[in-house]
């Protein structure tokens, strides 16, 4: 069969895809294929994939990506893992989601149903998400339509925690995924109420204070760096957070000591300052490292030997917009008033920062279903409602990249 013609029209707005026969194909599909994404949705969930360790689930979404048709499978020098379904434009959608989960390594997954949910560590954040993507993929590759931009499909390594979005960041640094990419879906969790419009911003720190350390009671008077984080926290509390721009500072880790009756050499923790402002969170995080060297001063006053602070970056997102008239929130929300969602825009901190920053329109939504208790062992997904997320997803990505001819069987 020769390839399309350019002079064929392209067509994106939505009255006209909904009525054409590969519409409902898809449509179709996706009912049919319940059973087949319910399926797969475990299979990849009991596969661990803690940040930095997701190579193994890659590999069966690279399984997955081969069985659905998509072209130039690969691993980019990041660990992402990418697929092509080719377009009439080099110029593409993409659609991504994250491979890595916050169950640490050594976790036993394994998926429990019970009253029509799924309960897994990382079954909705974000299997929920690289499901979606294989579903969609699922759905185009039997509705064998032909689109004007080329769809990009990744399933991106580095997403959570300490990872700072660096399989997003690898993925942007490749020239020509940068110049060619025209708009990004980022899947993550379940819901289709909520659109991430806003990057939210973050900076993430390590704060180690060390000194010399020695014997509880022949040492006693020596100072003590556990004696200075724990003054170094209360100062931190001290500072005014405003509630717009909206701002936070959250302590996560905590610890120092190895021993009731020994003075500990050394104590730290990581924290993390987010705001809708970058501006605000430079000026946080200048106030963290004033009030960590005072409580080492302060400390050094007081007792014998002295104490040491050492402050290291391990964090740190952009915060970042879609503009208001982007075509790809015209497009949500035009899909959203099809199907009848009364969704919200929300700020977040997800994939989507990335490209938001490099001046690129990315939004983040959801791959359908409910789900709940993230980041928890008793995380939990139910896919009822998975079938409209899914739609949501393809109808979206057609007004985006176009269609231009549907391929006869």
């Amino acid at each position: 069969m020769p390839p399309p013609s350019r002079s064929l029209p392209k067509i994106s707005s939505l009255p006209q895809i909904v009525e054409l026969p590969c519409w409902e194909t898809i449509l179709r599909s996706v009912q049919q294929k319940q059973e087949w994404v319910d399926r797969v949705h475990i299979e990849l969930t009991e596969i661990p994939a803690p940040t930095f360790h997701e190579s193994v689930r890659a590999e069966y979404m690279a399984e997955r990506f081969r069985e659905l048709g998509l072209k130039r499978v690969r691993m980019d020098s990041a660990g992402n893992l990418l697929g092509e379904r080719p377009g009439l434009d080099k110029n593409c959608i993409a659609i991504t989601a994250h491979l890595d989960t916050v169950a640490p390594l050594g976790t036993r997954i394994k998926v429990e149903r019970s009253g029509g949910r799924f309960r897994a560590p990382g079954i909705c954040d974000n299997g929920a998400g690289l499901d979606a993507l294989l579903g969609a993929a699922a759905a185009l590759e039997e509705s064998r339509i032909t689109t004007d931009l080329s769809l990009l499909f990744v399933s991106t390594v580095g997403e959570e925690g300490e990872g700072d979005l660096y399989g997003m960041r690898g993925l942007f640094s490749q020239t020509g995924i940068c110049r060619n990419t025209k708009g990004v879906l980022v899947l993550d969790g379940s819901s289709i109420y909520q659109t991430a419009a806003a990057g939210l911003g973050s900076r993430r720190y390590l704060v180690e204070i060390t000194g010399p350390g020695g014997h509880s009671w022949s040492d006693f008077g020596r100072v003590n760096p556990i004696h200075a984080i724990s003054d170094a926290i209360a100062r931190l509390r001290q500072i005014p957070l405003p509630a717009n721009p909206r701002t936070s500072l959250n302590i996560g880790v905590i610890h120092g000591g190895t021993a009731v009756n020994a003075i500990p050499h050394a104590a730290w923790m990581k924290l993390d300052i987010r705001s809708t402002k970058p501006e605000e969170i430079q000026r946080v995080s200048l106030e963290v490292e004033t009030a960590v060297r005072a409580a080492v001063e302060a400390e050094n006053h007081r007792g014998s030997g002295s104490l040491e602070a050492r402050i290291q970056p391990i964090g740190d997102r952009p915060a970042a917009e879609c503009s208001p008239s982007a075509r790809i929130l015209e497009v949500i929300r035009e899909v959203d008033r099809h199907f009848g969602i009364r969704g919200r825009l929300e700020t977040s901190s997800t994939d989507a920062n990335i490209p938001l920053a490099l001046g690129i329109e990315a939004i983040t939504i959801g791959g359908g279903g409910t789900g709940g208790d993230a980041h928890t062992p008793h995380e939990w997904y139910d896919p009822q409602g998975r079938s409209l997320g899914l739609q949501r997803i393809l109808l979206a990505v057609l007004m985006l990249a176009g269609i231009i001819q549907e391929s006869k069987p």
